[in-house]
C-alpha cells in the first residue's frame, strides 16, 4: 500500500523541490499540495494523507499552531521544514521529531523519510505521537525564542553556519532575505520582520521595510531633503533609512554615543 504525502509550504519551488524527491519512491504517493496552514488544516481532516511534509514558517496559521489544532487522532506523521536553526532544531531533537533544514540536504531528506516508513509501518506510531505532544505543549510553553545566534546558509552542496556578529546588513529579496558578511552574501528563506523579532535589538537596527543593519558597522548618518536619512557603513556601503525608522536610529546612536563618553571618562578618572 502507498504512503499518501501532503506537501504544506508557502513557497512554490520549495514545494517543488519535496515533489521532485518524492518521484523517485515508488511507495509514495502526491495526494496533494497547501500553501498555508489553513488550507492544509482542512486538507488533513478530509483527505487524512499518511505523511506530511510541513512548513513551520507560513502566513495565516504556522505549522506549529496547525498541528495544535488538530484533534490527536487525526495526526499525520509530520516531517518538518525549517529554515531556523537553534531554537527549532534543538526542541525537535529533544523530541527526536523529523526535521529537514532548508536548504533541503537528498541525504537528510532520505534518511527521515525512512523514519516516516518505520512509524507508519506501526513501528512505533504510539510513541511517535507522545513525542510529537510533548514536542508542542513544550513550544506552547515558551514565551519568547531566544536571539539568533548563527544563521543556516547553503553554499554549494555544503549547509554552513554564519555567525550574526560577523553580519553587516541584511537586504529583503522577496520571500528571501539577503545576509551581507563582508563580500559576501548569502540567500535564506526568512522574512525580515521574523528576522528582526529574533535578532538582538541592541546590535540590530532595521533602518527601511527592506533592510537592517548592524549597529556598530555604521560609519556615518547624514539627512536627506525628503527627511529620510543616508547611513554610510564602513565598508562604503551607503543605504536609505525611511522617517519610520530614522527617529529611533538616530537615538539609538545617540545613546551609544553618550554611554561611550561616559565610558572614557570613567577610565580616564580612574587612570590619575
Amino acid at each position: 500500500m502507498k504512503i499518501r504525502v501532503l506537501v504544506v509550504d508557502d513557497e512554490p519551488l520549495a514545494r517543488q523541490g519535496v515533489a521532485l524527491r518524492l518521484q523517485h519512491h515508488r511507495d509514495i504517493e502526491i495526494i496533494g499540495e497547501c500553501v498555508n496552514g489553513r488550507e492544509a488544516q482542512e486538507f488533513i481532516l478530509k483527505q487524512k494523507p499518511d505523511l506530511v511534509f510541513l512548513d513551520i514558517q507560513m502566513p495565516y496559521l504556522n505549522g506549529i499552531d496547525l498541528l495544535r489544532s488538530l484533534p490527536l487522532e487525526a495526526h499525520p506523521f509530520v516531517i518538518f521544514l525549517t529554515a531556523f536553526d537553534e531554537y527549532v532544531l534543538r526542541a525537535f531533537e529533544v523530541h527526536a521529531i523529523d526535521y529537514l533544514l532548508k536548504p533541503v540536504d537528498d541525504a537528510r531528506f532520505s534518511a527521515a523519510l525512512q523514519h516516516a516508513r518505520r512509524v507508519l509501518d506501526n513501528q512505533g506510531a504510539a510513541e511517535y505521537r507522545e513525542r510529537m505532544q510533548k514536542l508542542l505543549r513544550t513550544d506552547q510553553e515558551e514565551t519568547t525564542q531566544p536571539q539568533l545566534r548563527e544563521l543556516s546558509v547553503r553554499i554549494g552542496k555544503q549547509v554552513r553556519f554564519v555567525n550574526v556578529d560577523e553580519i553587516d546588513w541584511i537586504e529583503a529579496q522577496g520571500d528571501y532575505a539577503e545576509i551581507h558578511v563582508g563580500t559576501r552574501t548569502h540567500l535564506i528563506r526568512e522574512s525580515l520582520s521574523v528576522l528582526s523579532s529574533r535578532l538582538d535589538a541592541a546590535a540590530f537596527i532595521r533602518i527601511h521595510r527592506g533592510a537592517i543593519v548592524r549597529v556598530n558597522r555604521i560609519a556615518s548618518i547624514s539627512s536627506l531633503p525628503n527627511r529620510d536619512c543616508c547611513v554610510t557603513l564602513q565598508n562604503g556601503t551607503a543605504l536609505r533609512v525611511s522617517r519610520t525608522y530614522s527617529d529611533h536610529l538616530r537615538k539609538l546612536l545617540r545613546n551609544k554615543a553618550a554611554l561611550r563618553m561616559n565610558s572614557l571618562s570613567a577610565d580616564r578618572t580612574a587612570s590619575r
